[in-house]
């Protein structure tokens, strides 16, 4: 059998592998998910009935009912938006000032900073608890949201100072420099120029922040104490009663959980993969 022949047949091999390993590698990420939607239009009897059925003979929408008609409940969707949300902003601007900082200026102890930020994100969070409950107790903001917003843009900052500055390391220094030749500052540079030119780099981080923030569960359920200010991961945990579990409203809450980082990722999605990609073409 000749070269010419075999090159085909190795391309076609490695084809249906490829091919393969994607499809097991889709079904092992996706049925899961499946299983917890199938779950959630199931009476609580079901979800444990032998043998398991994926779609039920009593398909029903009592669970997203029970949700959705709980003021309770909403309120745990209300308070991770307002966090989330806060909490993606706040770090956005941060990062911004901060990257620039690292992007274009040279400073004492720039390298010693740095480091400082690259190795919060070694930490274990839940060696932190501890210290930070304190903190936030002291400080008087416990079961509150600045309390939360702080906590969470400890772990949301570092990511988002080091992807943003890997991406103004990207754009040339001459952008600046035509700025104050045309009479501008530093900040004119900055916003009138770097930033609308960063968006998606901008998109990229934020997505990852808002993310973070929302499915966030350890310092959401240690520094809260009323069910008027917890998260919806909090509230997830909450349908876990002592005598029964509504396996069927935790699918349910936990399938309207992840709707709007899903929307997210729909809407800016090629701009989230642009901004990720960019970023990491130059440090």
């Amino acid at each position: 059998m000749t070269t010419a022949t075999l090159k085909p047949r190795r391309r076609l091999v490695a084809k249906t592998g490829l091919i393969i390993g994607l499809t097991l590698g889709g079904l092992f990420a996706g049925l899961p998910v499946l299983w917890m939607l199938s779950t959630s239009f199931k009476p609580n009897g079901e979800v444990f009935a032998n043998p398991p059925k994926l779609i039920s003979e009593n398909f029903s929408f009592d669970a997203y009912t029970a949700i959705l008609g709980n003021g309770a409940q909403l309120r745990f969707f209300l308070n991770s938006y307002i966090v989330a949300i806060a909490v993606t902003i706040l770090t956005l601007l941060v990062a911004v000032l901060a990257s620039y900082a690292f992007s274009r200026f040279t400073f004492p102890f720039a390298k010693t900073i740095n480091a400082v930020i690259v190795s919060v994100q070694a930490v274990p969070p839940i060696t932190l608890v501890i210290p930070y409950f304190g903190l936030v107790v002291a400080l008087g903001l416990y079961n509150t949201y600045p309390g939360l917003i702080l906590t969470h843009m400890v772990f949301t900052l570092p990511y988002a100072i080091i992807m943003m500055t890997a991406y103004f390391n990207t754009l040339p220094k001459e952008l600046d420099e035509s700025v104050k030749v045309d009479g501008g500052n530093s900040w004119t540079a900055l916003w009138r120029i770097l930033v609308p030119i960063s968006v998606p780099g901008l998109i990229a981080v934020g997505v990852y922040t808002f993310m973070i923030s929302w499915n966030e569960y350890l310092f959401a359920l240690a520094l809260t104490r009323t069910d008027d200010m917890r998260t919806v991961p909090i509230g997830i945990q909450l349908l876990m009663g002592q005598h029964s579990y509504e396996w069927n409203q935790m699918m349910a809450m936990s399938i309207l959980g992840s709707i709007p980082v899903l929307v997210l990722f729909l809407i800016f999605q090629r701009r989230f993969i642009g901004g990720l990609t960019s970023g990491a073409v130059k440090a």
